[in-house]
């Protein structure tokens, strides 16, 4: 079976399942000035980084898209504070070379603390077209750039006497859905508006993901009435780890985040949780828990393709 047509996804097996620590940097302070907004969030990584002895070190550590996690959130500020990264899927990426000042912080911090490490958003110009995209960039534990999600569904809402917002005023959405893989897991990405579409989600997971970490930020609306039920629902649905990764919570910034963090089991189970503020949670993934979900209740062998579609396939 081939991957779809749309899907920077290479069609292989998947790396063993093993046991890994997740950790979720609940970011604060993003103000306008990206040096500093650049200097806490590597703070924050280097402090997930740093446990007890008698704790877990993480195997992966993630930053929130805010979104994005060196900028103010707002349509208006995307083109200010957007980099050009120049990332092509597959091809070795030279670090030393680029001319983001996010993918050089973040590539720094991965190889120091030797974690991988998803960087949350940023925005970025494509360097062929001039396109401003939400794009989450990945790192391995020697600082290479392995992978790079652009997100593919734009937030352009209207909810009367609530919020209107349009991120098409200014960002593209990507074309393609991105996975990486570890020594431990296959971990397949999304950003924030991503969530409220299945498609992504069943793919990935056909695809051999076993977690999917989803940067993002809801709002006072959403945040209350579906953060937690869209994520607690794409676990189950595809019987994956699924986990979110927001801001923490500022009344005085433009964008107020919903905050609470989050990691859910392939049960549906929310192993942690944040709360409003800054802070790093953690969660113990356990490959049993994900073999036991698929054992007892066997959806990925009932479905009945005869009947309705695969999305999987192009």
């Amino acid at each position: 079976m081939e991957p779809p047509l749309n899907s920077t996804m290479p069609f292989k097996v998947p790396p063993t399942f093993k046991s890994f620590t997740l950790a979720l940097v609940q970011l604060g302070n993003v103000g306008a000035n990206k040096s500093d907004n650049l200097r806490h969030a590597r703070e924050m990584v280097l402090k997930a980084a740093s446990r007890r002895a008698d704790q877990q070190k993480p195997s992966i550590i993630v930053l929130p898209a805010c979104e994005c996690f060196n900028s103010p959130y707002g349509h208006v500020h995307f083109p200010v504070y957007a980099e050009e990264i120049g990332y092509t899927p597959g091809t070795p990426y030279d670090i030393a070379k680029s001319t983001s000042e996010s993918v050089k912080m973040l590539s720094e911090v991965a190889k120091e603390t030797k974690s991988w490490l998803i960087g949350g958003s940023i925005p970025e110009k494509d360097d062929t077209d001039g396109k401003i995209y939400n794009t989450c960039t990945v790192y391995s534990p020697a600082g290479e750039l392995v992978c790079m999600h652009r997100k593919v569904h734009l937030f352009d809402i209207d909810i009367p006497g609530k919020i209107t917002f349009k991120e098409s005023e200014t960002l593209t959405g990507g074309k393609s859905m991105n996975f990486f893989d570890t020594e431990f897991a296959r971990i397949g990405l999304g950003i924030c508006y991503d969530v409220r579409f299945p498609e992504l989600a069943m793919i990935a997971a056909r695809r051999g993901c076993h977690v999917l970490v989803y940067p993002g930020a809801f709002n006072l609306t959403t945040g209350p009435l579906h953060w937690e039920l869209l994520q607690r629902g794409r676990a189950v649905d595809n019987q994956v780890f699924f986990s979110m990764c927001s801001p923490a919570r500022d009344l005085t910034a433009g964008y107020h985040a919903w905050g609470h963090s989050m990691v859910v089991d392939p049960m549906g189970l929310i192993l942690s949780e944040a709360g409003e503020d800054e802070t790093i949670i953690y969660a113990d993934i356990d490959p049993e828990t994900f073999k036991t979900a698929r054992a007892g209740i066997p959806v990925t062998t009932q479905r009945r393709f005869d009947v309705y579609p695969d999305v999987s396939v192009a």
